[in-house]
């Protein structure tokens, strides 16, 4: 069988194409023209059954670039002799983000296309995709021609839909080549033409090469002018709704009559933070839902046990029900009562369920298709109990994972199996639960948005399992921003993407399967962390003294070659003078003499003892926990980041002869170590410091990212958005755009430098917009921050004269919200909290009781509940039609 590929697509300067069969490895394509890359190749028969292929680019670089069309097959064409004509089809183009599940499965309802019709004879095998083509429309076509009706739009060939493409099967043999076409639209049902794709026409040749028996066109995407679909959302965490029947916390049976609001409103999507348990120390610190135990299991504290208990087991649940209540009526989740009660009622409940439970071959087949994840998690919550720590290093015994021994202890008959089984049982509950939540919000037009943590906990099955897959010697976390100016350490290992990517990703694989049985698009939480990390050492408690790995150092040769002396001692150790220890604690300095050591110099070192944060850190543990106390340890802690430079972690490279490799500290130029240098020493430092974090990392990190998400989002139907906020490298906007990740953009964190807000009117198609994010203070809230900067906000973004209100009144949170609905951004999703906000009724009187996380804080409590049920939302009549209104006035209905 011979096949003559033709491709369409315009490379740079040293680019080329190849084309790859099947599994096979890549063969070039030979430049024609400007418009077409070309190969002939002989194709054995037996690969026939199951010819698929696709094409690539080789960039300049060495690297490669794969299209993202994988639907071309030419399994069903019967020929020996083909030509092949393909559009090149980029991962960023809009229209693919419509062939992913949202769309495919509940948004765009696909149209069936013409009958079927059985052709003898052809020529030409035309397909094309249109996913927006829906109801009474078809795809049809006309051109040059007799074949192609001569331009007849009265009677133009109607298209036949087979899978995501659009298809025509035509005789042209008697046609004189080359012959112009277009597709367009046809109504079935008044039998009208809807119009022409926009463009210039398409032209069909016939390639001097030998003819074919058979021509095979893959066109790509119909230019057809579709409408800028758009739709809302409300974001809100599981763990904050409240229902009549709520046990004191959200629960996945309460996303239902979330689902029903949204109806009432023209919402379209429904954005939750992380669901998975976090089950670490059973006390309200495992409420951070970004510390999972497992990147799997579902957190047990989003079971209804009502629900488990039935009618058959009702009277134990209603032993509870006083309790119930209780809980129900705080204003903030109690997470340990909750998790206490409901943990009591899960056993007596696992007690009588269980013998019929583990027979049901539905569980069985769920048990079979997860065991992976799911008896290793298991096991891991036993180990936990049993030890009193999720710190596997800690325990008496299994501090490394073994298969076979865990195999073991899940074998029925075990001395273990019931403790074990207790956990399989709850997963396969919340799996059910979630799962019906999941299909009843499709079943009303809506989807489920999930969250997906850049990191996993220190302490989690995942580090126990696979533990070659973290750099455990390292935390993540984030540099100072404007919410945390000490920077963010979150605690978790960094990813070891060399041994992630040896088995293809095999991990992120399994996570994404776990997650599209209920989701149908997720946020990447902190999307950075796929270019790099910021990476911090274990013996640091604060953020501000991580660096970002991978990347390319800045090294002792680089200052000498700028006349600047390379003293290590002076620009690497912790500056400390009198006039530092005087600046930082005041007349309180003698108090922290004791931790501290005259130099010969007059400078200062930490002792032996106290040379690290985290030593500080364990010292005044053990201290009482007094306000000065906490005053002399936070100072410490900035005594020892009061440097200039970091030593190099995580290198990918080594500077042969270079000397000294490392990296600047972030914000250097606030340190009293920069500040005390000579003029010109710290005019060649800054200009060192800002191209080390802007300029010579960006391709660098451009590569890192290509390595890693086209991989991760081919692996999923899911629609994919980033969260790419903070200190966001010039890459990351291309990479997100031909990749067609959507981006998030927030009015008060421009990304443009030098901007004080961005307009949601200049947010990009593929992007969503939102008024505020979980980690941030809530609209009302950041109105009240700063005075000034409201004012602002009020005369130049609101348009407003005059002096802007000192609360942010109902009115104006509307006028906010609507800039929002009337972006051209694909979606608009707001916390729930700021729609509220509309109506000074309904919302909370102090804005700061709406906030659910404040990043500066690493022992914050996340408790926050709605301050009234979805029953009374559903009957907010006037506030529900305010948010209707809006949802259709600016086409997101």
């Amino acid at each position: 069988m011979k096949i003559q590929f033709y491709l369409r697509y315009h490379t740079q300067p040293g680019e080329s194409c190849l084309v790859s069969i099947g599994e096979q490895p890549p063969v070039p394509l030979q430049f024609l023209s400007e418009e077409f890359w070309y190969a002939a190749l002989d194709v054995p028969v037996k690969a026939k059954a199951n010819l698929t292929y696709r094409y690539h680019v080789q960039k300049a670089d060495g690297s490669l670039l794969t299209e993202w069309e994988t639907e071309r097959s030419l399994a069903d064409v019967k020929a020996e002799n083909l030509q092949v004509t393909d559009y090149w089809n980029p991962a960023g183009a809009v229209e693919n983000a419509f062939l992913t599940k949202p769309f495919q499965t509940v948004f765009l309802k696909p149209a069936p296309g013409a009958p079927v019709k059985k052709t003898t004879a052809f020529t030409h095998l035309l397909r094309v995709k249109a996913p927006l083509v829906q109801g009474d429309e078809v795809l049809c076509l006309a051109g040059h021609g007799k074949a192609l009706r001569q331009w007849d739009t009265s009677a133009p060939l109607l298209l036949q839909r087979e899978g995501n493409w659009w298809t025509i099967r035509l005789d042209l043999s008697q046609e004189d080549f080359p012959l112009a076409y277009k597709y367009g639209t046809w109504n079935t049902r008044s039998n009208r033409f809807g119009g022409f794709e926009s463009g210039a026409n398409r032209t069909l040749y016939q390639f001097p090469a030998q003819q074919p028996d058979l021509s095979v066109l893959h066109d790509g995407f119909a230019r057809l002018p579709y409408p800028n679909w758009k739709g809302a959302g409300v974001a809100i965490p599981v763990f904050s709704l409240r229902t009549q029947h709520s046990f004191g916390i959200g629960e996945f049976t309460d996303l239902p009559a979330l689902v029903d609001w949204g109806k009432i409103t023209g919402l379209k999507l429904l954005q939750l933070l992380p669901i998975n348990d976090t089950t670490a120390t059973h006390t309200w610190t495992d409420s951070y839902p970004y510390a999972a135990v497992s990147a799997f299991a579902l957190h047990p504290i989003y079971l209804n046990v009502e629900t488990v208990a039935g009618q058959k087991h009702a009277a134990l649940w209603r032993k509870l029900t006083k309790k119930q209540q209780e809980l129900n009526a705080l204003d903030a989740v109690d997470y340990e009562a909750v998790l206490q009660h409901k943990w009591d009622i899960i056993r007596q409940l696992y007690d009588l369920l269980k013998a019929d439970w583990v027979k049901d071959p539905a569980y069985q087949a769920y048990y079979s298709a997860n065991k992976h994840w799911l008896a290793p998690y298991a096991t891991f919550c036993r180990l936990r109990d049993l030890n009193g720590t999720p710190d596997f290093s800690k325990w008496s015994d299994h501090r490394v994972y073994d298969a076979a021994r865990v195999e073991k202890m899940l074998a029925p008959g075990s001395e273990e199996y019931d403790q074990i089984g207790l956990h399989l049982f709850v997963q396969w509950h919340l799996h059910l639960q979630l799962q019906a939540a999941a299909d009843y919000a499709h079943a009303n037009g809506l989807i489920l948005k999930g969250d997906l943590p850049i990191g996993i906990y220190r302490y989690s099955c995942d580090a126990w399992v696979a533990p070659e897959l973290y750099n455990m010697d390292a935390q993540a976390g984030a540099p100072p921003d404007d919410f945390a100016e000490k920077g963010q350490n979150w605690g978790f290992p960094t990813y070891n993407w060399t041994n992630m990517q040896a088995d293809g990703f095999g991990w992120w694989r399994q996570r994404f399967e776990q997650m599209n049985l209920y989701f149908d698009a997720f946020r990447i939480d902190h999307i950075l962390g796929f270019f790099r990390i910021w990476s911090i050492p274990l013996d640091a408690v604060e953020g501000i003294l991580g660096q970002f790995v991978p990347a390319i150092p800045v090294t002792e040769q680089e200052f000498r070659a700028r006349g600047i002396h390379f003293d290590h001692d002076r620009l690497c150790r912790p500056y400390i003078t009198d006039r530092v220890l005087w600046e930082t604690f005041g007349d309180a300095v003698v108090t922290v003499l004791p931790f501290l050591k005259k130099r010969p110099d007059g400078r200062y070192d930490l002792l032996p003892e106290f040379s690290s944060q985290r030593q500080l850190e364990t010292h005044f543990a053990a201290q009482e926990p007094t306000e000065q106390n906490a005053y002399i340890r936070d100072g410490l802690y900035g005594l020892l980041s009061n440097v200039i430079l970091l030593d190099q972690r995580g290198a990918t490279t080594t500077f042969q002869g270079a000397g000294w490799a490392g990296a600047f500290r972030i914000s250097m130029e606030k340190t009293r170590s920069f500040q005390d240098l000579d003029a010109r020493t710290q005019e060649q430092l800054r200009s060192l410091y800002l191209d080390y974090f802007f300029k010579r990392q960006d391709n660098f990190w451009q590569k890192e990212a290509m390595d890693k998400l086209p991989e991760l989002k081919r692996a999923t139907k899911m629609l994919i958005c980033g969260e790419d906020l903070g200190m966001v490298p010039h890459c990351v906007p291309d990479v997100m755009a031909e990749l067609g990740i959507l981006s998030l953009e927030i009015q008060r964190m421009p990304k443009q430098s030098g901007a004080t807000f961005f307009h949601p009117k200049d947010a990009p198609y593929l992007s969503v917009v939102t008024p505020s994010t979980h980690d941030m203070s809530i609209l009302r809230g950041w109105w009240e921050e700063d005075r000034a900067l409201s004012q602002r906000f009020f005369n130049e973004i609101l348009q407003q004269s005059g002096n802007a209100p000192y609360f942010c009144e109902p009115w104006i949170n509307k006028m906010m919200i609507e800039q929002h609905f009337h972006s051209p951004a694909m979606w608009s999703i707001f916390q729930l909290q700021d729609l509220l906000g509309i109506d000074g009724q309904l919302r909370r009187e102090n804005p700061n009781d709406e906030r659910i996380n404040v990043p500066a804080n690493p022992k914050h409590y996340w408790r926050y509940r709605m301050n009234l049920s979805l029953e009374d939302l559903q009957n907010a009549t006037a506030f529900n039609g305010e948010i209707k209104r809006m949802v259709a006035e600016s086409g997101r209905g």
